[in-house]
Formats: C-alpha cells, sequence, structure tokens
C-alpha cells in the first residue's frame, strides 16, 4: 500500500438555536488484541517524519497478521493499518496533540455540510455513531468497546440499532481519507467529540490510542439499548458495562440531539425543538410536557399532547418512572451545569471502554478546543 497520500490539510460559531415548532425547524469473543499492546508512550510529540518511516516496516508486520487471521483483501487492509498503529506507538511515532485538532477542525468544518440531511447536521449522527460504536463493551469478558472499530464489518454493521450509521460511517471515510494515520476508533470517538463541543455541549476529555480490529472481533447483537424495553433492561445493557444509574440518566440526555427514523428503528421523530443544539431541554421537556402514547401503526412511543411534534421512547419516559432514575432526571432538567458536568464525565468514560490503557498515547485526556476558540486564540 502506498502513504504517500498522507497529508495535512471551520465551521463557523456554534450556535443556540431557540426552541421552534417542529415545521420551522425543520423548513430552517475470544478477546485477542489485532496487535500486541505496546508499552507506554510519554506524551507524544510532533513526528510527522519519523512516522512516514516507520510505515514502510508496520505494512510488512500488517501482511503477518493478515496471513495469521484472514484470507480476505479487506482484513489484510485493516491488518496493515492496524500494525501501523501499534507501531507508531511503539516506537513513538505517534501524532501531537495538534494533529488531532486538525482532525477535529475538520470534522467540525463538514458538520453543517449536510443540506437537506435530517435538521441541516450531521452532528447528532456522528455523536451516535461514536455511542454505538463505543456502548457494545462487556466487562466481564472484556469485549466490545471503542478500541477495534468493529462496525465497519458485518454483521455488526447491520444490526439493528445500526441502522442509518452507513451514513456517518461513510462520511468518517472522508475524513480517513485526508488523515490516513488515524484509526478508525480515534477517527469516530472524536468525531463524538468534536460534534459535541461544537454543537454548544460540554468539553468532553479525548485521547487517542484505539486500534483496528478484524471481523473476528465484531460483537453480537442485543448489546446496545432496546428503546422499546423497561428500566431494568437500561440496567442490564449499562451495568454490564459498568456504569451505575446516575450515569444511565447522565448518557441518556444524548437523546437533546437528533431525531428517530421510522425507515429506521421504526420510531419517527425529535426529542426537542432544538435538535442540533446540546441542552438539557430533553430532561425538562419530560418533566414540563403531558407525555401521551401515539396512536399509529408504528411501535409503542410518546409524543407531547401540546403540539404532537416531539416523541419520547418508552426508555426515556422510564426515567421520570423509576425512583432512582428520576432524582437525577429531575437535577439535569433543573441545572444544565450539573447535567454538563456529569455528561462529560460519563462520555469521557464511554468513548474509552475497550480500550486498554497501556495503548492511549497520553496518561491524561485532552481537552480540544472549539473552532471558535481557536479563532478567538489567533485573534
Amino acid at each position: 500500500m502506498s502513504f504517500s497520500a498522507l497529508r495535512n490539510p471551520l465551521r463557523n460559531t456554534a450556535r443556540r438555536a431557540t426552541q421552534l415548532p417542529k415545521a420551522q425547524f425543520r423548513a430552517n469473543f475470544n478477546r485477542k488484541f489485532s496487535t500486541p499492546p505496546p508499552p507506554p508512550a510519554a506524551e507524544a510529540k510532533s513526528s510527522s517524519t519519523g512516522l512516514y518511516l516507520g510505515l514502510g516496516a508496520a505494512a510488512a508486520a500488517g501482511l503477518g497478521y493478515y496471513f495469521y487471521y484472514t484470507t480476505s483483501g479487506k482484513e489484510a487492509g485493516t491488518a496493515v493499518r492496524s500494525a501501523a498503529q501499534a507501531a507508531k506507538v511503539k516506537a513513538n511515532f505517534v501524532p501531537a496533540k495538534e494533529d488531532y485538532i486538525k482532525v477535529y477542525n475538520r470534522i467540525a468544518q463538514i458538520l453543517d455540510d449536510a443540506g437537506e440531511y435530517d435538521d441541516g447536521s450531521y452532528g447528532p449522527v456522528l455523536v451516535r455513531l461514536a455511542w454505538h460504536a463505543s456502548g457494545t463493551y462487556d466487562k466481564e469478558s472484556k469485549t466490545g468497546g471503542s478500541n477495534y472499530a468493529t462496525m465497519r464489518f458485518d454483521p455488526e454493521a447491520g444490526h439493528g440499532a445500526n441502522a442509518g450509521l452507513k451514513v456517518a460511517r461513510d462520511l468518517m471515510e472522508k475524513v480517513k481519507e485526508e488523515f490516513p494515520w488515524i484509526s478508525y476508533g480515534d477517527l469516530w470517538t472524536l468525531g463524538g467529540v468534536a460534534a459535541l463541543q461544537e454543537m454548544a455541549g460540554p468539553k468532553i476529555p479525548w485521547r487517542p490510542g484505539r486500534i483496528d480490529g478484524f471481523a473476528a472481533q465484531a460483537t453480537p447483537d442485543g448489546r446496545l439499548p432496546d428503546a422499546t424495553q423497561s428500566a431494568d433492561h437500561l440496567r442490564n445493557i449499562f451495568y454490564r458495562m459498568g456504569f451505575n444509574d446516575q450515569e444511565i440518566v447522565a448518557l441518556s440526555g444524548a437523546h437533546a440531539l437528533g431525531r428517530c427514523h421510522r425507515d429506521r428503528s421504526g420510531f419517527e421523530g425529535p426529542w426537542t425543538f432544538s435538535p442540533t443544539t446540546v441542552t438539557n431541554d430533553y430532561y425538562r421537556l419530560l418533566f414540563d410536557e403531558k407525555w401521551v402514547w401515539k396512536r399509529w401503526d408504528g411501535p409503542k412511543q410518546l409524543e407531547d399532547k401540546k403540539t404532537k411534534s416531539l416523541m419520547m421512547l418508552p426508555t426515556d419516559y422510564v426515567l421520570v418512572q423509576d425512583k432512582s432514575f428520576k432524582k437525577y432526571a429531575k437535577a439535569y432538567a433543573e441545572s444544565q451545569d450539573v447535567w454538563f458536568k456529569d455528561f462529560s464525565k460519563a462520555v469521557s468514560t464511554l468513548f474509552e471502554l475497550g480500550v486498554p490503557e497501556e495503548q492511549f498515547v497520553t496518561k491524561e485526556p485532552w481537552i480540544l478546543p472549539t473552532v471558535e476558540e481557536q479563532a478567538e486564540k489567533k485573534d
């Protein structure tokens, strides 16, 4: 493979949307590392030249993994990329923080290139990609999580919970072509971080170190939440990942973003009036609106009685029915700052699930500046 194409290639100020009626805002198992875990690396420094020097050896190593694991050309390419990532970490030929900021900025730049897609932003679907790529983790078997980016492979790519995410994966593939040195797991989770921060959300601590895996490491179906289920189901799913009740409720607030699609999940509609801005409206609406069961031919979901333009899923509504969940949801409805703090911590943890500590290229996660903050610094 050729690495001669390696090159170092904004989004406008994040805006906080006002609450609008729907019509207006729509118009406007056997776990083994694919490469041996590298020793802890020191804080990375910019090393583009050294990076190129290490890629030839990494490619050769990747071919060895190819013959060991598979006879598929697609997985051969994955093996080369995976070995390259591990070689960079082991040899300390690791891109610096500034290099990852360039990737962040490219993602931020394309968030609003969505045209007529959904509500005019790719942000929500990028958050969903990062979430679903990470939320497959099983703390007992230590499988799943963001480390191997196995949603690239069937059957995981086709799991019902991942319906519609090809849009996000294809979008990230364009970024991957510009920055071929970044692993898919790092790219997808960084995409989630960029989307959340650029949509006026809290800062999400993040660090690189994920490596690309193989189809054999893809996770079984059923590890992600089923929106038709009860509080017990949510606990089973999130406890399996290592989260508690407070973190379950905090992470549920991501439903402030985006909407459901009839042709994907079967559900239809947005949760809030501002689906491209991170706010605590999801919690406020749960308490402030009167929710009734929607009369239609689709799966059970609720709609707000007043406008019938918003929806909540059964797993959303349990947050105000379950005693333990309710106290956290109420706190988040009353204070966006409290939710931002807890959400930031929980999302950072979520995006690191399944990644061995020794793979990370820095001990402490980074706080990456938004595009607006970078511009202000230059001024």
